[in-house]
């Protein structure tokens, strides 16, 4: 690769002012700027075309940033993540935004809300920051505006470096504390598993949001602060921030209860989020879950492949074979069954269930329902009935929002009650009540739940082909196009990022035309997919030769699974 000096950048610049926009293709290639290195990686094609790509590259030496900094893969991850969110505050502060038409003259970056992710925009390699962006190369109709674009390049991106990546002009405390929480967070995370422990939520937490589509936390004057109960507190250390006290969850099967508002799927919903790290000031930065955690929920209308949900649904009277069950339109029951199938094949330890979003049948049938409607009429054995049986046979560990039925204190290790925002544990006295009512319902009995049936997907079932071009690409947060059709991931509930929708996209094509070769089960695949991802970073993900993704974000194996699953042209055959 050839750098030439910056002043052949500005030459050709002149030479091209006034003309058409394609001109703008003769500045592709690096450019040495003393300071920085810039990559013009990907010239868009028109003004109204997605803005070019553009990456910088400075020896760490010169950004002066401590090396105790990148030490370690958490503290590396949490510095990158703030040179981001860094760098997209001088991008507002130093440029001049939008300057003709279409994407003229706007300066962005991926950086991220209030959980910190991995993120292919900040890269550290050997002795090198790279930092990937995106410019709008600036024209009025489709005639080039150079002096604009010579402004931007000499005059507006060396300030938003220079007050962005070099460490003598960041706040170096607000940098620590940001580093160090997330090493922090990373820790207790680790830990939790010997503690015996599934999630762990410390004193002084926020959880409630500023309101249903904002994930910024609610004001301190408004907000219940968290209190541990007694019974439930405990004490962590942690490497940088000593003694931590709050409430820490066992594993086993636990109820969080409670009047309706009174906070039951706030709580329910900072767990599920705590999968990942969150930002000082977040309110939930010592919200903590186990990574390998998934939430289920029934989804009606939803594509099942060849999935054995024989554990819960089983006898249907269409005869259906339900130890390979396959439907392109799944009820509430047959989804939520098949949610939890997919998620103990990829591993799970952890489910987290809401009564609210679950199928009433699937959860439990009552008593008087089991005498009008006998056993040998109703195929589905409700999760009431195997909840236990997770843990105690799987170790699967499962926490439930549960407001409408006493009928779990059977079978529940934990109880938690929420008054007011605030966790009661009401273990004992659920418990009583269980044995001074009996609720009258059987236990519906039914064979043991068959050992997870892996499955083996075929390439032919993933072609992200439209015509002769590969088309993927992520249409929000919950949306991904590819090839020709549309996966809907709308329930899949802990994306936070359109940047992981984008990476699940390319995951998918990588595992199929890496892993896919009909003897791997989706297992397999998405363990190795996970483990490149961890290991040898996005660019793995990279669609075409000398393409850098600049907009990735990670994601675990489980919501690249979830994806694929929903792949309504997916075709898999049950492992022998």
């Amino acid at each position: 690769m050839r750098i030439y000096p910056a002043t052949r950048l500005r030459q050709i610049l002149h030479r091209i002012d006034r003309r058409g926009y394609k001109a703008y293709k003769d500045i592709a290639g690096s450019y040495d700027f003393h300071d920085f290195i810039l990559h013009i990686d990907h010239v868009q094609a028109d003004p109204f075309a997605p803005p070019s790509k553009v990456s910088i590259v400075i020896p760490l030496t010169h950004t002066g940033i401590p090396s105790s900094l990148y030490s370690n893969k958490p503290r590396t991850i949490a510095l990158r993540d703030y040179i981001a969110r860094t760098f997209r505050k001088s991008l507002t502060r130093y440029t001049k935004g939008l300057r003709g038409s279409g994407n003229s003259g706007v300066f962005a970056i991926d950086a991220g809300g209030q959980e910190i992710l991995d993120r292919s925009c900040v890269q550290i390699v050997g002795d090198k920051l790279e930092v990937r962006f995106v410019m709008g190369l600036p024209a009025r109709g489709r005639t080039i505006l150079a002096r604009i674009a010579e402004d931007m390049f000499f005059n507006e991106l060396p300030q938003v470096i220079e007050h962005s990546c070099l460490y003598k002009n960041l706040p170096t405390d607000e940098l620590h504390e940001f580093v160090t929480l997330y090493e922090d967070a990373s820790y207790i995370r680790d830990k939790l598993p010997e503690l015996g422990l599934v999630a762990f939520i410390g004193n002084g937490a926020i959880l409630p949001r500023r309101s249903g589509v904002s994930e910024l936390p609610m004001s301190p004057d408004r907000a219940v602060v968290f209190k541990a109960p007694h019974s439930l507190e405990l004490e962590l250390n942690t490497p940088n921030h000593g003694k931590l006290r709050g409430m820490g969850i066992p594993k086993g099967v636990t109820l969080i209860v409670g009047g309706g508002y009174h906070g039951k799927s706030t709580l329910l919903r900072a767990i599920e989020r705590g999968i990942y790290n969150h930002v000082p000031g977040d309110g939930r930065e010592w919200v903590i879950t186990i990574e390998d955690t998934v939430k289920i929920r029934a989804e009606d209308g939803r594509a099942i492949h060849c999935v054995d949900i024989s554990g819960f649904i089983h006898n249907l009277p269409t005869g259906s074979d339900t130890t390979c069950f396959s439907t392109d339109n799944a009820s509430g029951s047959t989804s939520q069954a098949a949610n939890i199938i997919e998620a103990l094949e990829l591993g799970a330890k952890l489910l987290l269930v809401d009564e609210d979003t679950s199928a009433t049948n699937f959860m439990i049938r009552d008593a008087r329902m089991q005498r009008l409607v006998h056993k040998s009429k109703e195929p589905i054995t409700p999760f009431i009935d195997r909840v236990r049986e997770l843990y105690d046979k799987l170790g699967v560990s499962t926490i439930l929002v549960m407001g409408g039925s006493g009928d779990y204190f059977d079978v529940a290790d934990t109880v938690i009650m929420m008054d007011s925002y605030l966790p009661k544990d009401v273990t004992h006295t659920a418990k009583q009540i269980a044995q001074m009512i009996d609720a009258g319902r059987n236990r519906e009995e039914a064979p043991p739940l068959n050992p997870i049936r892996q499955r083996i997907p075929l390439r032919e079932g993933i072609d992200p082909r439209k015509g002769n071009k590969l088309r993927m690409e992520a249409k929000g947060k919950h949306q991904i196009v590819f090839g020709r059709q549309t996966i809907d991931l709308s329930c899949v509930e802990q994306l936070v990022d359109t940047s992981q929708t984008r990476t699940i996209a390319y995951a998918i094509y990588y595992a199929a035309k890496t892993y896919v070769d009909g003897k791997r089960t989706i297992s397999e695949i998405m363990h190795k997919v996970e483990h490149d991802l961890k290991t040898k970073g996005f660019d793995i993900l990279a669609p075409g030769p000398h393409i850098k993704p600049h907009n990735l974000a990670y994601v675990r194996r489980f919501e690249i699974a979830a994806a694929l699953n929903r792949l309504r042209s997916l075709k898999v055959k049950p492992k022998s």
